[in-house]
């Protein structure tokens, strides 16, 4: 009976352990969309190179619906684009209420 409890709790650890690593992870692709859009809107880019190409369309594909949400309901301050700091937040916020929740 103990030896199942712990074996329980030793899964919900685990699954929590993976969501949080699974939100870091989406995160830091956040991050690296916000400073590759920076990056390019200053001008610089390499031009016809189809790794850097199909790098920037997986950031683009996996970042930008989410984002999207966020810029609907936030609208850019002239240059300045605060969606996704709300949206890093929003993830954050709701990401370790839920880990809390499964962890226990």
């Amino acid at each position: 009976m103990i030896a199942a409890g712990l074996a329980i709790a030793s899964a919900r650890s685990q699954i929590a352990d993976y969501l949080s690593t699974l939100i870091s992870v989406y995160v830091v692709l956040i991050f690296l969309y916000i400073l590759s859009s920076l990056f390019f809107s200053f001008g610089g880019r390499v031009p016809y190179n189809r790794a850097l190409n199909a790098v920037l369309e997986f950031l683009r594909s996996v970042c930008e619906p989410f984002l999207g949400l966020f810029r609907r309901f936030i609208p850019p301050l002239g240059p300045l684009d605060l969606s996704p700091i709300v949206a890093i937040l929003a993830l954050e916020i709701v990401g370790r209420l839920i880990v809390n929740a499964i962890a226990g």
